[in-house]
């Protein structure tokens, strides 16, 4: 088993560090200060602006996308060491480096299904980093764990016109409140008496200035406003018209899509993750060695150096899991990677999440406070025990293909 990465993954690695380093890491309390100065939460602060400039000066640029005529053309085993770092601050380098969800699955989904003249009108601003998007999946009246509970509709317009007319209610709709927010990929159903409930759905595209959407307020995160994602909102569709041709793909291919979507975006998180808990270590190891208590460092406390041996033991697990999983998607494909996708989507939010609540409890009262990024990454990482299906849902499918060969 060769574990070393190829020569192309490490010039970019190295690359990447040095742009953190130099660039990202420094611009956090300038962004933090900015955004303070603004008149709204969802304004962008001059200095991302500036981040995403270098990162495209530099070719840092849309890294996700496998393709190489959209993208930097990487697999997914070379996308996930530079996805790890990113994740040291979510904050910012995802932006910077037009990698940030939801706008990466987006893009996924447009370069996959979308048509041409869908892709010229949305994909490329989105490439280009001048527009962002949004997701409109999860509803607030039903379990949209299960995405056949979706309630929307969408529906032929009755004047023979062709045009599809959504009616429905959305939430926790990842950038939407972004002032550059300009589309939205909204799944509903086209079909809702469909004997096959997995294509009773489709997907079709919203242009934000379309009459009848209404963002109704921001939806927040443990109490954060998660600006640099767009912010997360609920929205109400009311008799909102749109082209035949806005529908992706065909009607009745939107449960097949979302998968489709759904399965790199998984990925991706988990190697995001891994970062945030590389970023919690440091802290925890910095803040040890620099502070006493009862006489001596808190280096010197075995209880803390418990928790940062245990977390550099789970940390290594995890990346061998995301890094054989990445290998499989680039070998047999999303559906053979099937069951470490969703072990990885169990394991690492869960992980990642106690090694950030053990570095806020070395920290004290800075670990809540706006003075260190814990309590932000630890909201982010908690959250992704929800999104993208909850930890229930795939352990659920899970147990059941272990169960079968069984039975």
């Amino acid at each position: 088993m060769d574990f070393a990465f190829d020569a192309r993954t490490e010039e970019l690695r190295a690359q990447l560090l040095t742009f953190m380093d130099e660039h990202v890491l420094p611009a956090e309390a300038t962004a933090q200060e900015q955004r303070a100065a603004l008149d709204s939460p969802w304004q962008t602060p001059p200095v991302v602006e500036e981040l995403k400039a270098e990162a495209r000066r530099q070719g840092l640029w849309n890294l996700f996308l496998p393709d190489a005529e959209l993208g930097a053309g990487l697999t997914n085993l070379q996308y996930a060491p530079l996805a790890e770092i990113t994740g040291h601050s979510p904050q910012l380098a995802p932006t910077a480096l037009n990698c940030a969800a939801p706008d990466t699955g987006n893009m996924e989904v447009l370069a996959q299904f979308g048509s041409a003249a869908q892709r010229t009108e949305w994909l490329a601003p989105l490439l280009a980093g001048e527009i962002r998007s949004a997701f409109a999946m999860t509803e607030p009246d039903v379990a949209s764990s299960d995405a056949t509970n979706i309630e929307t509709r969408i529906e032929k317009a009755t004047d023979g016109s062709g045009d599809y007319v959504i009616n429905g209610r959305k939430w926790y709709i990842s950038g939407a409140m972004h002032p550059d927010c300009r589309i939205f990929i909204v799944m509903g159903k086209t079909d809702p008496d469909g004997a096959d409930i997995r294509r009773q759905q489709s997907m079709v595209l919203v242009p934000r200035n379309t009459p009848g959407l209404t963002v109704k307020r921001a939806m927040q995160v443990y109490g954060y406003e998660d600006h640099y994602h767009g912010g997360h909102a609920e929205m109400v569709f009311e008799n909102v018209r749109v082209p035949a041709a806005h529908l992706i793909g065909e009607e009745g291919g939107g449960f097949a899509i979302a998968q489709a979507r759904l399965g790199p975006g998984r990925i991706h998180h988990c190697m995001r993750l891994i970062g945030m808990a590389e970023r919690a270590i440091e802290l925890m190891c910095r803040r040890a060695v620099s502070r006493e208590a009862f006489g001596k460092p808190l280096a010197g406390q075995g209880v803390v150096q418990e928790w940062i041996a245990d977390a550099r033991v789970a940390v290594e697990q995890l990346r061998l899991l995301v890094l054989k999983t990445a290998w499989l998607m680039d070998t047999v494909g999303n559906k053979g990677a099937h069951t470490e996708i969703q072990a990885i989507k169990i394991a690492t939010p869960r992980t990642v999440v106690d090694i950030l609540d053990k570095a806020v409890q070395l920290h004290g009262a800075g670990g809540v406070s706006q003075d260190f990024p814990l309590a932000e990454l630890w909201a982010g990482a908690r959250t992704l025990r929800l999104a993208d299906g909850p930890d229930e849902v795939h352990q659920r499918s899970l147990a059941r293909r272990e169960l079968k060969r069984y039975r």
